[in-house]
């Protein structure tokens, strides 16, 4: 009873310094709750049966091929800095090199105790694994560089979380899983030796023409300014953005107490250990531009000893608030129908946000009835949101079918918090039927047609905060 994969695992051939080979600990009962087929069909996977599957995917057997480990990293968490972190309930099954040729990690989440747990118990309960499911993959689909849900499997175990609660395992697919703090770890340790190792195996991996240490800063500081304007333009807050969940790749990793907002704010919160606002809506680009200062801090030990290296590896990490405003500025003129907007068009962006956060506007909604006839409807300031239209009409004059791109550029639905709580509340009562509603609705997001799952949540169901899923 197995599945088989082209494993090709490079992490695994690096020094025992970065990682410990464990494998996962089997489960009472495994039993498949979720595949992603068209996942599974572009990574190669084979398999028997959906039995085979669950064994597997729960952590019972190993695949043909794996190498099982936990990464070993550190970070900054809410911006105090943890020498020794690593994946306290994931173990890295291997790498397989997918039918397109990219290399790709399976990891499962939830299997288990690791040398870095911490004390926990290296479990993770239903509603966590299948919330990341639900949201990685309509992040996925709404074109923004993710992790990938492959499987969630029922355990048929008890965790306990203040009270017992059913036990999961997801896996998840990822271009790699080497964070800002696996870069910390050995700097901070004076390895330095083992940081040009990892640094050499992030070059090679996921950015070939990178030159050198500078280089590779160079190429996260640009995916990472991408990203965070991608977030911010479908209303998206990741909720802990500390530097462990921070991905070279340039994917988002680590959904825990993320969440889409409905009413839009600027600075809104839903992250319950948040208590501060540091990873608020507004905050993310200076926390990613803080985020790449602390890798390259850690880099620096690669650079040349001199004062032009650190002013370079500074003037990249400036230059990326600038690089964040213009990709922010594209993409929101995008929602508004402008493709080519200049350094004015924000001054109508920024009204129009104004608006909508004084009357409580729903910022998915608010934008897609854009390329409507009933916008107004969005607001109650209907004289304001005239007065802006008006200017909006007059500045779109020169732009070629905006309601194209209007459409192209805001969703029509997005997972809304309240929508994942009954989700998640169903399939605690063994009723997978939301779970499976909400997924065939999220794949075609910006031509969604379940009404329902469009709307905002009424006042008694709104949900004012995430939780971490550990």
């Amino acid at each position: 009873m197995t599945i088989t994969a082209p494993f090709d695992n490079s992490y695994a051939a690096l020094p025992e310094g970065f990682f410990s080979r464990i494998n996962p600990t089997p489960v009472a009962n495994p039993r498949l709750l979720a595949f992603n087929e068209p996942l599974a069909s572009s990574l190669g996977l084979e398999f028997a049966t959906k039995d085979d599957l669950a064994f597997v995917l729960g952590g019972n057997e190993l695949p043909v091929g794996a190498d099982p480990l936990a990464q070993l990293y550190a970070g900054h968490q809410f911006g105090s800095y943890n020498p020794q972190l690593g994946d306290g309930r994931a173990i890295l099954l291997g790498e397989v090199v997918d039918r397109s040729g990219k290399r790709r990690d399976i990891q499962l989440k939830g299997s288990g105790r690791t040398p870095y747990s911490r004390g926990g118990d290296g479990r993770a309960w239903l509603g966590p694994v299948l919330r990341e499911y639900v949201v990685s993959e309509a992040m996925h689909a709404l074109g923004i560089p993710t992790t990938r849900a492959l499987a969630a499997v029922a355990t048929g175990e008890d965790v306990y979380r203040e009270t017992a609660l059913p036990g999961a395992v997801l896996t998840r697919v990822a271009s790699s899983h080497l964070r800002v703090g696996t870069f910390q770890v050995y700097a901070h340790r004076g390895e330095i030796e083992n940081l040009r190792l990892l640094t050499q195996y992030a070059i090679e991996r996921h950015y070939p023409d990178a030159d050198g240490p500078m280089g590779l800063l160079r190429a996260v500081c640009d995916r990472q300014a991408d990203l965070i304007a991608s977030w911010m333009s479908v209303g998206f807050i990741h909720g802990v953005m500390n530097t462990d969940n921070c991905a070279i790749s340039g994917e988002t990793i680590d959904y825990g107490p993320c969440a889409f907002m409905d009413a839009f704010h600027v600075n809104r919160v839903f992250s319950s250990i948040d208590r501060q606002g540091r990873y608020a809506f507004s905050n993310q680009p200076q926390i990613a531009v803080w985020n790449m200062a602390q890798l390259a801090t850690a880099l620096l030990p690669l650079l040349e000893n001199s004062d032009a290296a650190l002013a370079e590896a500074t003037q990249i990490v400036h230059a990326m608030s600038d690089q964040i405003e213009t990709a922010w500025r594209t993409r929101f003129a995008a929602k508004i129908g402008i493709t080519s907007p200049t350094k004015q068009d924000r001054a109508l962006i920024d009204d129009l946000l104004v608006l909508m956060q004084k009357d409580g506007a729903d910022f998915t909604n608010s934008f897609r009835a854009l390329s409507g006839d009933d916008a107004v409807a969005q607001f109650t300031d209907r004289v304001g949101f005239a007065a802006w239209r008006e200017k909006w009409r007059a500045r779109l004059a020169v732009e070629d079918d905006p309601e194209e791109v209007m459409n192209a550029a805001n969703p029509v639905i997005i997972p809304r918090n309240h929508r994942i709580e009954e989700m998640i509340q169903a399939a605690v009562a063994g009723d997978m039927a939301p779970f499976n509603r909400l997924m065939d609705a999220l794949a075609s997001p910006f031509t969604a047609t379940d009404p329902e799952l469009h709307r905002p949540p009424s006042q008694d169901e709104i949900v004012p905060a995430t939780f971490c899923g550990t």
